[in-house]
């Protein structure tokens, strides 16, 4: 490689990240945008409400789990709960449902059974 063309392909990049840089920090930056859980996709709702059945069984502060499913905006708090159980059942360890189950119990829900170990 000649050394003109070695200055060449470095003036290239050196002018390309400037220009990169200049696009996204100044042209065009990103916006944020405060959103709220409710526009969450199903599978993160069901983290969610996971997590804040994993607050309640630390703290067992029903008003704060309540106002925490309330950013959900759901018709049965409670019933969703419940069902989130139900569909975590396969996959979710039994410290998670146990969780969810307490939560689902304390809100008026019928949560689902447990899972029986088999030995």
């Amino acid at each position: 490689m000649t050394r003109t063309a070695f200055f060449n392909l470095l003036g290239g990049l050196l002018l390309g990240f400037a220009a990169g840089v200049l696009y996204t920090w100044v042209l065009n930056p990103v916006k944020y945008v405060d959103v709220s859980p409710d526009t969450l996709r199903a599978d993160h709702k069901a983290d969610f409400v996971l997590m804040i059945a994993q607050a309640y069984a630390l703290d067992s502060n029903l008003d704060l789990a309540r106002a925490r499913l309330a950013t959900l905006n759901l018709a049965n708090p409670g019933q969703f709960v419940a069902d989130t159980a139900a569909q975590q059942a396969a996959g979710a360890s039994l410290d998670d449902l146990r969780a969810l189950n307490a939560l689902a119990t304390a809100l008026g829900a019928v949560p689902p059974p447990l899972p029986v170990k088999s030995p």
